[in-house]
């Protein structure tokens, strides 16, 4: 792992212990990084009417965006055990509404171990804010 990556695998850790899983104990973190080094983590958040929760994805993006932040450089995710972590469909197209074609999403476990795509290995063709012709703010 390089510095950048420790940076976020330690910050999602760290988020992953305040999930709040009470259904299906399956605890995520995710962190991010923005073009000017901010880093912002979230813990997925179950409700008990469902689907009403949101994902460790949606929490660090939430995060992220209520600072006023608009691009996503990096994106980490950890879950529990010995799999990947990789972000769900859902997630994948939150990400891209802060992200470009070469944004970094990286999918992680409690080893350590990693999967690194760009977003748009992760969610060809995609669409996004350019698609309604509408330029994210900076």
């Amino acid at each position: 792992m390089n510095d950048e990556q420790r940076l976020l695998f330690d910050a999602a850790v760290a988020v992953q212990a305040h999930a709040h899983v009470p259904y299906s104990e399956y605890h995520v973190g995710c962190a991010l990084i923005t073009d000017d080094g901010s880093v912002f983590a979230g813990a997925n958040i179950e409700n008990a009417a469902y689907p009403q929760g949101w994902c460790a994805e949606a929490s660090a993006i939430a995060a992220m965006a209520s600072a006023g932040h608009r691009r996503i450089r990096t994106l980490l995710t950890i879950g529990p055990g010995r799999e990947l972590a990789t972000c769900c469909g859902g997630c994948r197209q939150k990400i891209r509404e802060f992200a470009d074609a070469d944004t970094r999403v990286i999918s992680t476990c409690a080893d350590g171990l990693m999967a690194i795509y760009t977003m748009d290995e992760l969610l060809p063709d995609s669409f996004g804010p350019e698609n309604l012709d509408v330029v994210a703010d900076e």
